[in-house]
C-alpha cells in the first residue's frame, strides 16, 4: 500500500482514533487480517468471525510491529474504530485506488475467472508492475485487500469479482472502480441461489454499468460468443470490445484445435495483426479465457506477438484447476478439484478425453472421478444426469462417482447413456476412491477429479499425486 498517516487513514474511512499518541505516524506496511502476517508498519484490520474474534489478537498484532489496529471498538491499543469494518476496509481501498494512476481492469464471469486473471496478469506484467486477486479472494473482503497491495510504481490492478446474488458486483466495483470491465460468459454456477440465468446475466450485467463511459476511457471486454453477455452491450456506455470465435469479435481465434497434450492451439487475431498461441493449459475453454486477456493486453498497447508470446508463456498460478502431475509410473493426475459448474465439468471431461488419446491408442484409460456440483437448485438433477451422460459419449474409460445423491445422479446418467459392468461406479466418499483407484491404476491411466469445493475431493488427487512423489511434474504452470 502507498505509506499513508493513520489521520489520513482514519479520515478515508471515517473513524475515530483511540490510544494513538501521533496520528501522523505512518502505514509503510500491508494491510492485513490475519495477526500471523503482520510486519512493521502493518495495519491490522479486527474482524469478528464465527469462531475467532480478530479483535483479541489485536495486542499481538501490535506488538509485532503493527502501528494500529481497525476496529469496531476500543481495544486499548493504537485503534482506528469504525462502525463497520468491513465496510472501512472497503472504503480505505477506494481511497488508495483514487490515490493511484493505475488502470484498474475488473473481471467477472460464471466460469473461468480465475484462470482468465492468472493469464491476465501474466501478460500485463510484461508491460508493467501489476497486482492481481490471488486465488480466488474476490468477495467484500478478498477484493478491497487485494487492493491495498497496490503502491505507487502500480500500472495494472487485476480484479477477479464474484457474486451470489442482485447487487453484489456493483457493490465491489463501488469499491474498486475499474476502467476496464470484463464479462467472461453467463453459466449455471450458483444458479440454485440466484433463480436463472436471466438473474445470472443481470447480476454479471453490473460489472458493464459501472464502467466510466466512452469519453472518460471505460471499455467493456464482452464476449461475443454468449448471447448473454453480447446483449451487456447495451447495458454500458463504455466503448465495448467483443471477442470470441464469431468473425464480428475484434479479438478472435481462429483454427483451434488441442494438442496431443490437450492444450489449445490457435491463431489470434488482433486489430493490429495476427499471431499463433499454444496455451500451456489443458482444454479448449481456455480459448475464450485468452481472448479476454488479449484483447485487454490490446487495448493497453500490446502487440499482438507480444500478447501472444506472454499468452503462450502463462501458466496457471492458483491451486487444484487442472492441475496436471506425471506420476514416474506413468500415470497422469489432473486436479480440477477446486470447484466445478456444468459448464467448468463439462470442459475438464472434454479436456480429459483430448488428454487421453493418445494414452488409450497406447492401451492406457481416461479415469473421471467426479462428485457433487453444488448449488444448482431445481436443475440438479438434470444437470449431474448431463455430465453422466456426456462421460459416456466422450468415451472416458471409467467413471467414479464419489459421494451421495449427487453421485449417484451422475452414474444414473452414465447408465441411461449406455454404460454398464465397470465402466461406472459409485463409491461413498473420497476414501474409498482412492482405495479403488490404488487398486486399478496402471501405467499410461490419465485421471481427472473434479467436484465443487466443499466435497473435499481435492484429498483424491493429492493422494495420487503422493503416490509418484519423486515423479516429474508436467511443468505447465501448476502452482507448486
Amino acid at each position: 500500500m502507498i505509506p499513508l498517516s493513520l489521520a489520513e487513514v482514519a479520515r478515508a474511512v471515517g473513524g475515530s482514533t483511540h490510544d494513538i499518541p501521533d496520528a501522523a505516524v505512518m502505514v509503510t506496511g500491508p494491510v492485513v487480517r490475519d495477526s500471523r502476517e503482520v510486519v512493521p508498519g502493518a495495519l491490522f484490520v479486527a474482524f469478528a468471525g464465527e469462531r475467532v474474534d480478530g479483535h483479541d489478537f489485536a495486542p499481538g498484532a501490535v506488538a509485532a510491529g503493527a502501528v494500529a489496529v481497525l476496529a469496531a471498538r476500543p481495544l486499548g491499543v493504537p485503534a482506528i474504530v469504525v462502525d463497520d469494518v468491513q465496510a472501512a476496509l472497503g472504503a480505505l481501498a477506494r481511497h488508495v485506488i483514487e490515490r493511484l494512476g493505475a488502470t484498474v481492469v475488473a473481471l467477472t464471469g460464471s466460469a473461468g475467472k480465475t484462470s482468465t486473471k492468472d493469464m491476465l496478469a501474466q501478460v500485463l506484467q510484461r508491460i508493467g508492475p501489476t497486482v492481481w486477486t490471488p486465488g480466488s479472494l474476490n468477495n467484500e473482503i478478498g477484493l478491497p485487500l487485494t487492493a491495498l497491495q497496490a503502491d505507487a510504481d502500480t500500472r495494472h490492478l487485476v480484479l477477479e469479482m464474484g457474486a451470489r446474488g442482485i447487487g453484489h458486483i456493483a457493490y465491489l466495483t463501488g469499491l474498486t472502480p475499474p476502467r476496464i470491465g470484463i464479462v467472461l460468459n453467463v453459466g449455471s454456477a450458483h444458479i440454485g441461489e440466484f433463480g436463472g440465468k436471466e438473474q445470472i446475466a443481470q447480476a454479471k450485467g453490473e460489472m458493464v454499468e459501472a464502467l466510466p463511459d466512452a469519453h472518460a476511457g471505460g471499455v467493456a471486454v464482452l464476449n461475443a460468443d454468449d448471447p448473454l453477455v453480447r446483449a451487456m452491450a447495451d447495458r454500458t456506455k463504455a466503448r465495448v470490445v467483443f471477442f470470441g470465435e464469431s468473425e464480428h469479435a475484434q479479438v478472435r481465434a481462429s483454427g483451434v484445435a488441442l494438442n496431443e497434450r490437450g492444450q489449445p492451439v490457435f491463431t489470434l487475431h488482433a486489430p493490429t495483426g495476427c499471431a499463433d498461441v499454444t496455451l500451456r493449459l489443458y482444454g479448449e475453454h481456455h480459448v475464450s479465457n485468452a481472448l479476454a486477456a488479449a484483447a485487454v493486453a490490446s487495448e493497453l498497447g500490446m502487440p499482438v506477438g507480444e500478447i501472444a508470446t506472454a499468452l503462450s508463456e502463462a501458466g496457471s498460478l492458483s491451486h487444484w484447476r487442472m492441475e496436471v502431475t506425471e506420476r514416474p509410473d506413468g500415470v497422469t493426475v489432473v486436479n480440477d478439484a477446486y470447484n466445478a459448474n456444468p459448464e467448468s465439468m463439462r470442459a475438464a471431461l472434454r479436456a480429459l478425453a483430448a488428454m487421453g488419446r493418445p494414452a488409450q491408442a497406447r492401451g492406457g484409460r481416461t479415469w473421471a472421478v467426479l462428485g457433487k456440483m453444488a448449488e444448482l437448485g431445481g436443475e440438479a438433477l438434470a444437470e449431474h444426469d448431463a455430465v453422466g451422460r456426456l462421460a459416456v459419449r466422450l468415451n472416458v474409460s471409467k467413471l467414479v462417482c464419489v459421494g451421495g445423491q449427487e453421485a449417484a445422479w451422475l452414474q444414473m446418467g452414465a447408465y441411461n447413456e449406455g454404460s454398464w459392468g465397470e465402466e461406472s461406479v459409485h463409491v461413498s466418499d473420497a476414501e474409498a476412491a482412492i482405495d479403488l483407484l490404488r487398486a486399478e491404476l496402471r501405467p499410461g491411466d490419465v485421471v481427472l477429479v473434479k467436484a465443487s469445493r466443499s466435497v473435499g475431493l481435492e484429498a483424491v488427487a493429492l493422494a495420487l499425486t503422493e503416490d509418484g512423489v519423486g515423479g516429474a511434474a508436467a511443468g505447465e504452470g501448476a502452482a507448486r
